[in-house]
């Protein structure tokens, strides 16, 4: 089902998790099985003391991936030029295979937002983001994955489904989709929508990565914090969308309320063995 994977070369690599302040000094040494781990690039682009010596340390041990929260791949403003020159000579430095940012923009003026805002789903948000995720390829010079983000209010302004809107972008700029499932599961009892439909209705065959992360229920929203196990719905989610895309690499995201290094490789180990399950089936 993964084209755009195989088409760069790409395999799937297993279950990863996030290298957190926290566990710099005990991630790259844990004796516990790990596939892979993903990075903030924001907090590595500057590199030196415990951060590099953390990097250095699992980039021995496995694949790193960076997944950015910078990059404003949607803002009005112009790229960062200075950002990318970095995000790219941190890409090579770690020999990242590729590297994924969102589908959203954080930057306004000038100012960063210090939040990851919706697009309006429209074609003139396609026409205005295709161009610079092009760019951002060029440069960096590996496969780029955009991911669907959370959100909770629709922008004015739009005029597509949210599902063909990312189809429209990723295609037209020819990357991949990091499809974060439990950002899905969020907007779909925000906004009243059926997951599994809107799964149906993406681009699967550009699905690359996976996300997976707890969230926070409230009386009238769901709110994306990761910051609790996954919970046993978007487990069932995810494992309706391995049927249809086969094994893919997958993140555990718990970026609030970070419990254990063991209790965050736990949940690892959980999506590992659901891929094995979806391997076998």
């Amino acid at each position: 089902m993964a084209t755009y994977a195989r088409r760069h070369g790409l395999k799937p690599l297993g279950a990863g998790i996030g290298l957190r302040k926290g566990f710099y000094e005990e991630l790259p040494r844990t004796p516990r099985p790990l596939d892979w781990v993903e990075i903030i690039p924001e907090n590595f682009l500057t590199l030196g003391g415990r951060a590099q010596r953390a990097l250095d340390g699992c980039a021995e041990r496995w694949p790193v991936l960076p997944h950015g929260v910078g990059l404003d791949i949607g803002g009005p403003d112009a790229l960062d030029d200075d950002y990318v020159t970095r995000l790219a000579a941190l890409v090579e430095r770690v020999d990242a295979p590729f590297f994924s940012d969102h589908l959203c923009y954080s930057r306004l003026g000038g100012v960063h937002l210090h939040d990851l805002l919706p697009l309006p789903f429209s074609e003139a948000a396609v026409e205005h983001v295709v161009p610079r995720v092009r760019e951002v390829m060029a440069r960096v010079g590996r496969p780029f994955l955009l991911e669907n983000p959370s959100y909770y209010a629709k922008m004015p302004g739009g005029t597509l489904p949210e599902a063909d809107f990312l189809r429209h972008v990723v295609e037209q700029a020819d990357c991949g989709l990091l499809l974060d499932v439990n950002n899905v599961y969020v907007n779909a009892l925000n906004h009243g929508y059926d997951a599994r439909a809107f799964v149906d209705a993406l681009p699967l065959e550009r699905v690359v990565q996976v996300h997976l992360a707890g969230h926070t229920r409230y009386p009238d929203v769901i709110i994306d914090t990761h910051g609790a196990r996954v919970c046993d719905d978007v487990w069932s989610l995810y494992r309706y969308v391995l049927e249809r895309t086969g094994p893919v690499t997958t993140l555990i995201e718990w970026d609030q309320d970070i419990p254990s290094l063991d209790a965050v490789l736990d949940e690892a180990d959980l999506a590992r063995a659901a891929l094995r399950d979806g391997a076998a089936r």
